[in-house]
């Protein structure tokens, strides 16, 4: 896998081109040079500016919402009532 391919994603999963565009172009950019270069020393700088721009996109990405322990004990709750049917149905 690339890194242009690698860091795409992530951008897609941190929401980047709705956050903070210019940042996330110059990102995917960086990673494209990244791949084309030859140069290890080109590719270390790269890489180093690469890391530094993506924990700032890291920060910057909107958090999402995860459930509490109550969601997680309903979300279970209805798993096995849901198998509890299937098994009374068959």
């Amino acid at each position: 896998m690339s890194v242009a391919s690698s860091i795409a994603a992530e951008l897609d999963e941190l929401h980047a081109e709705e956050t903070s565009p210019g940042m996330a172009a110059v990102a995917l950019a960086l990673a494209e040079a990244i791949d084309a270069t030859e140069s290890l020393p080109e590719k270390a700088t790269g890489a180093d500016k690469l890391r530094s721009i993506m924990n700032d996109l890291r920060k910057l990405a909107p958090v999402e919402s995860k459930g509490d322990a109550v969601d997680d004990i309903a979300e279970q709750r209805a798993k096995r009532r849901a198998a509890a049917r299937r098994a009374a149905d068959g």
